[in-house]
C-alpha cells in the first residue's frame, strides 16, 4: 500500500467508535508510517466526530430506542452512554471535563471520543468545554498508544529478528 492509503485507512480507523486512535497508532506505526503523521492523522480523524456526536447523537438515541429492529442497540449505547456519564459525575464533582479528558485519555475498553463525548452529551454539560476535553483526552491517548506501538514494534523487532 502506498503511504497515502495508509494515510487514509489511519484516518478511517480513527473514526470507528470502539477502536478509535487505539487500533489507528498502531495499524500507521506497524505498516512504517511516520509516528508524527500517524498521530497528527489519527487526532484528526478521532475528533471530527466529536461536535456531531455531542450534538445529535443524544437526539437519535432516544429517538431510536423504541424502534422495532433498532431499538436494542440504540437503548445499549444510551444506556453505556448514561452509565458513563453518572460514574464520571459521581468520581468527578467539581472536576468534571478534568475526569472527561483522563476518560477519553486513558485508552482503556470502554473509553475514548466517542463514549465521552455520548456521556458529555448526556449529562449535557458545556459544549465548547466538553469538546475542548475530549481533545486534550485525544491528544493524550495518541501519545500513550505511540508510545505502546513504537515499544510493540521494536520489542518485536527484536524477538523476531
Amino acid at each position: 500500500m502506498t503511504t497515502a492509503q495508509n494515510c487514509l485507512l489511519v484516518f478511517f480507523i480513527s473514526m470507528v467508535p470502539l477502536i478509535e486512535l487505539r487500533g489507528a497508532i498502531p495499524y500507521g506505526v506497524l505498516f512504517g508510517m511516520p509516528l508524527w503523521l500517524t498521530y497528527i492523522i489519527a487526532i484528526a480523524g478521532n475528533m471530527l466526530p466529536v461536535p456531531i456526536i455531542y450534538l445529535f447523537a443524544r437526539r437519535v438515541l432516544e429517538w431510536g430506542a423504541d424502534k422495532p429492529v433498532i431499538g436494542g442497540m440504540f437503548s445499549f449505547f444510551l444506556k453505556k452512554g448514561e452509565r458513563a456519564g453518572e460514574k464520571l459525575q459521581a468520581k468527578a464533582g467539581r472536576g468534571l471535563y478534568w475526569a472527561l479528558l483522563l476518560f477519553v485519555g486513558i485508552p482503556l475498553p470502554g473509553t475514548g471520543a466517542w463514549t465521552g463525548t455520548l456521556a458529555a452529551s448526556l449529562l449535557k454539560m458545556d459544549f465548547k468545554k466538553s469538546v475542548l476535553a475530549c481533545m486534550g483526552g485525544v491528544l493524550l491517548a495518541g501519545c500513550i498508544m505511540g508510545a505502546l506501538s513504537l515499544l510493540g514494534v521494536s520489542a518485536f523487532g527484536v524477538i523476531a529478528g
